[in-house]
């Protein structure tokens, strides 16, 4: 049997200098997102959510990025969610992005707020009608008693809806605002690159190293 600990990998790929990277961390994220889809390596859209509830427990649980821009980065899921729930109470969250094949990680954190209504219907109606009745059907994060209440759900939401189902009011999206980014390229000998971004108070951001 393999030892856990006797586990290695040299990281090789790529590095990560001052000077090839962005002075704006969305438009180095923006580069590094779009070399992760060009790969085609598994779901480069997947992140890790981070919420910390009012007990100052941590939870983490994985998403899809659906929108990214000057404004933050949107993702769409149940209001009525543990996450929901834990952002409710305290709005700061961290997300991370894990490109395994491409040695790459990027970590953001900042204050997370809900989308607009009209943005919440606008990306619920481009999706699967599958998808729109799922949301219907699944009290996300709440205790059923075996899957049978999800296809029962679905069934009886499938039929009142038919075609058109309307957006739940406890669905929609949020979007984290980033006030710190930070760029990790494995390296050799595990000197890696670290790369953080921080904003400054007149809105700028402030490129640092970081030791691995």
């Amino acid at each position: 049997m393999t030892s856990i600990a006797s586990l290695r990998k040299s990281y090789e790929r790529a590095e990560l200098s001052e000077e090839a990277s962005h002075g704006d961390p969305l438009a180095q994220f923006e580069q590094w997102l779009k070399e992760a889809i060009a790969s085609e390596i598994p779901e480069p859209n997947a992140m890790t959510v981070a919420t910390v509830a009012s007990n100052l427990r941590p939870s983490t649980r994985i998403v899809l990025i659906k929108g990214y821009d000057a404004h933050g980065i949107t993702w769409f899921t149940n209001y009525s969610s543990r996450k929901g729930g834990e952002l409710a109470g305290n709005p700061f969250a961290a997300l991370q992005f894990h490109w395994v094949e491409l040695e790459r990680v990027v970590r953001i954190e900042g204050v997370v707020e809900k989308v607009s209504d009209a943005e919440s219907d606008a990306y619920f109606h481009s999706r699967p009608l599958d998808s729109r009745i799922g949301a219907w059907a699944s009290p996300q994060s709440q205790i059923i008693s075996g899957r049978s209440v999800l296809v029962g759900n679905a069934a009886k939401f499938g039929a009142k809806f038919l075609l058109q189902p309307p957006r739940p009011p406890h669905w929609g999206g949020y979007r984290l605002k980033p006030d710190t980014w930070e760029f990790w390229q494995g390296r050799k000998s595990r000197l890696h690159d670290r790369l953080r971004y921080t904003q400054a108070p007149d809105a700028t951001w402030v490129r640092e190293r970081l030791a691995p």
